[in-house]
């Protein structure tokens, strides 16, 4: 009697059973769906373009020293006067161009203001001069532009022509015009050194807005409708928003130093007020003498300022970048 060989048994694979023989320990002995590959990273939700942006920023140290050092210097300026009591109203003429001691750590000036507290007050009004005429620049060349790349045409034409007429004219040397004409004040500086910082901004949301015109969401509003002001008030100005922010960036910088030098020149705000150019234009007076303890420590701060602000322009001109954000 003959012996059938018996049919193989029908492989299933079970908790002891490999997926494929041989390879058990490096295939999982159950795999569920949904499950990640092995060597692979488990999918997750996409990171929005905030996130990239941010990440990007942070991994620039210039800018996170750049954020230091201006949170610093702004505390030393607004929060230092409450902890450092000194009186930059009134002189003293009793204690002026005092060296460096423990009553004053950084002497007096001609005056007799203590140098610590001069920074302090100083300081704010460099700050706040040069943080509100970037914004009113921003605000002014963003509109200006926005306008004439979205309408184009003559308009443009004649809009961009007049950006370039005054883009020949030197920045100080229109400024200077315009305060000599009118005795200095905060808000006066504000508003001649935005007028004179715009133009650049100007251009650059110009090119920004030739390019959004076209796309399909402002052609579909204008089907619908939607007027010019609409369209540049709710598509195109919000979609440059990156340009618009580093732009802003650097106009800080380049505020500050503005108002620097037209109080260097002496066409800053008046007495008891001052900023670091003023200070500096005081200092420069006693250069032979050796009082540098006039000169330096206003030096120092708008240099770091700058810098820091500088640093931050470019890490914000990185995150912004589409190609960055998409790695």
């Amino acid at each position: 009697m003959t012996m059938q060989p018996s049919s193989p048994e029908p492989f299933a694979p079970g908790i002891d059973t490999p997926l494929m023989p041989g390879l058990k320990g490096i295939v999982p002995d159950e795999f569920e769906p949904g499950d990640a590959a092995p060597g692979t990273v488990p999918p997750g939700k996409p990171r929005s373009m905030f996130v990239r942006g941010l990440e990007v920023f942070l991994e620039n140290k210039l800018a996170i020293v750049g954020v230091a050092i201006l949170v610093l210097m702004v505390l030393f300026c607004y929060l230092g006067p409450f902890l450092y009591h000194t009186d930059q109203i009134h002189t003293n003429l009793a204690i002026e161009n005092q060296a460096p001691g423990s009553a004053h750590p950084l002497g007096t000036d001609s005056s007799g203001y203590d140098v610590v507290g001069r920074l302090m007050v100083a300081g704010r009004v460099s700050l706040e001069v040069g943080m509100a005429a970037a914004i009113l620049a921003t605000v002014v060349g963003t509109l200006w532009g926005a306008i004439a790349g979205y309408i184009g045409g003559a308009v443009d034409a004649v809009m961009m022509r007049l950006v370039d007429a005054m883009l020949a004219i030197p920045t100080l040397f229109l400024a200077l015009v315009v305060v000599s004409m009118y005795p200095a004040t905060e808000l006066e500086l504000i508003i001649v050194i935005a007028l004179t910082s715009w133009l650049t901004t100007s251009r650059l949301i110009r090119g920004e807005a030739l390019s959004l015109r076209v796309r399909d969401y402002v052609q579909a509003m204008k089907v619908m409708g939607g007027g010019g002001t609409r369209a540049v008030l709710r598509h195109i100005a919000p979609n440059a928003v990156g340009t618009i922010i580093v732009s802003a960036t650097f106009q800080v910088a380049d505020a500050i130093l503005l108002v620097v030098a037209l109080s260097y020149l002496g066409l800053g705000v008046p007495a008891p007020k001052t900023d670091w150019g003023g200070m500096l234009s005081n200092g420069v007076q006693y250069t032979f003498d050796g009082y540098w303890w006039l000169i330096y420590p206003a030096g120092i701060c708008i240099i770091l300022v700058v810098i820091a602000i500088n640093f931050i322009g470019d890490a914000l001109r990185d995150s912004f970048e589409v190609r960055l954000q998409r790695r």
